[in-house]
């Protein structure tokens, strides 16, 4: 099992959900309708890092501004560059994101995929590393506790690590249970992932060594439809359904999790991102970026 002695007795205490009062909802568009913001992350400063699934660009929002600017511009990549994933590193002053390519004139459509590294500040390039094989899918971005960086392979069922301070990744876990892998982050030390072909949710067991065993399943006491990105914070998990169009909160104790919706109603909702007393999530489906308050 993945669950510690010190979060099975957590897990006992009841927690209620009620939306803090000093924030308030926001309604921010990415550039236009169609700009599919799929992954976004926060800044240091309330600043919003916004990646799009349709065009080469990661936009910008400063806080208390409506409008999105142009951060990065990977146009030259090539014919149909778009992101997925996007993590900001205020420790090192990095944004960590997904870039994808398609492959020009195949059928069935094949992606070279690669994980990018850009200055906070300025948006300069730093590290770049391919994902192996002829066709892959970096989806999603988590810094675990020891400082690496761990990232989704939606198309191939595989999570990679890059130590702190490398430039080359390693492969982490390969696993059945892991085609479809989507949203990836850590709980308390635990590594968590889902999947968004099957529904499922699943932590990760490591040994002694650090060696990751095979995923465990947790059962969610209903239905969270496309598991897309997903975020931890107050010791519960936030995820996008993008599916059925919700915003939700899983509260895990052992093996199981309640599930508690927070926002449905949304068009194609993909990521969320907790931040202080506000809760950010993409509505890819009109280009926009929307928060409600953060529960408590």
């Amino acid at each position: 099992m993945c669950i510690s002695n010190a979060r099975r007795l957590a897990t006992c205490i009841a927690l209620v959900i009620s939306f803090a009062q000093t924030a308030s909802a926001a309604e921010i568009l990415i550039a236009d309708a169609k700009s599919q913001p799929e992954s976004m992350t926060v800044a240091p400063g309330g600043i919003l890092i916004v990646g799009s699934a349709s065009t080469p660009f990661v936009y910008k929002v400063r806080p208390g501004s409506s409008t999105a600017e142009k951060f990065i511009d990977a146009s030259a990549e090539g014919p149909g560059t778009f992101f997925f994933g996007m993590l900001a590193d205020a420790s090192t002053n990095t944004l960590w994101a997904c870039q994808l390519t398609p492959v020009p004139d195949i059928t069935p459509v094949k992606r070279h995929t690669a994980l990018r590294s850009f200055d906070l500040t300025t948006g300069a390039p730093k590290i770049r590393w391919n994902l192996p094989g002829d066709n892959n899918t970096c989806n999603d971005i988590a810094i675990g506790p020891d400082k690496a960086l761990y990232i989704t392979d939606t198309a191939n069922g595989k999570i990679y690590r890059l130590p702190a301070g490398a430039s080359t990744a390693e492969l982490y876990l390969e696993h059945r249970t892991l085609m479809g892998i989507d949203g990836i982050t850590f709980l308390n030390g635990t590594l968590y992932i889902n999947n968004v072909f099957f529904n499922k949710l699943y932590c990760i067991p490591v040994d002694a060594a650090g060696k990751p065993g095979q995923p465990d399943d947790i059962w969610m006491d209903q239905l969270v439809k496309g598991p897309d990105g997903m975020r931890a914070a107050n010791g519960k998990l936030f995820v996008a359904e993008n599916a059925s169009g919700k915003i939700s909160v899983l509260t895990i104790n052992g093996d199981k999790a309640s599930v508690t919706v927070l926002k449905e109603g949304l068009k194609t909702p993909t990521a969320v991102e907790p931040a202080g007393d506000t809760l950010w999530f993409t509505e890819r489906a009109t280009g926009k970026v929307m928060s409600i308050p953060m529960p408590k």
